[in-house]
């Protein structure tokens, strides 16, 4: 027996495929009468992330870093902010109906999309993946290919379409 899927996990790195998954997340919430989580996570630099700059700058320089983080958030949330305004656009006025939340975050994107989507009890990811000649190895096919390696919840990986990626 399939379960019901009432939380969706839509994972974004605003980018054109990440934006095309977006039409699959919201079909998929309109098909079960379900909500979408919208996760965008940056990246940052992992020795900061993890506390380890400490031994090697001073603690000044530590903190400038970590303000440097706070103010790309900012940024980012301003873009995702920007990216729910278009997609509400093209959805219709029943997009925002669909979304339950906005999350962004700072850390390692697979960590941060595996965790969030077992505490917010998910019941679906979705993500895109860029997956076409040397964009196989970019950031979010990387991404995606770790989610679905490591996720015990169905995951959705919706590829670019070929015509998108000729001329993206």
């Amino acid at each position: 027996m399939i379960p019901h899927i009432k939380k969706i996990l839509y994972a974004t790195d605003l980018t054109v495929n990440s934006a095309y998954a977006a039409y699959f997340a919201v079909d998929l919430a309109k098909t079960h009468d379900a909500k979408i989580i919208i996760i965008h996570c940056a990246e940052i630099n992992p020795l900061i992330y993890l506390g380890a700059a400490a031994p090697f700058s001073d603690v000044w320089l530590r903190e400038a870093q970590e303000n440097e983080v706070e103010k790309d958030l900012g940024e980012i949330k301003k873009r995702v902010q920007e990216f729910s305004r278009k997609a509400e656009s093209q959805f219709g006025p029943d997009y925002a109906n669909l979304l339950s939340e906005t999350i962004v975050t700072a850390g390692y994107a697979v960590e941060e999309i595996l965790n969030t989507a077992n505490k917010l009890e998910c019941d679906v990811i979705v993500l895109g993946s860029h997956g076409k000649g040397f964009l196989r190895q970019t950031f979010l096919g990387s991404v995606a290919r770790a989610v679905l390696e490591r996720s015990a919840k169905p995951v959705f990986i919706i590829p670019l379409p070929s015509e998108k990626a000729s001329t993206g």
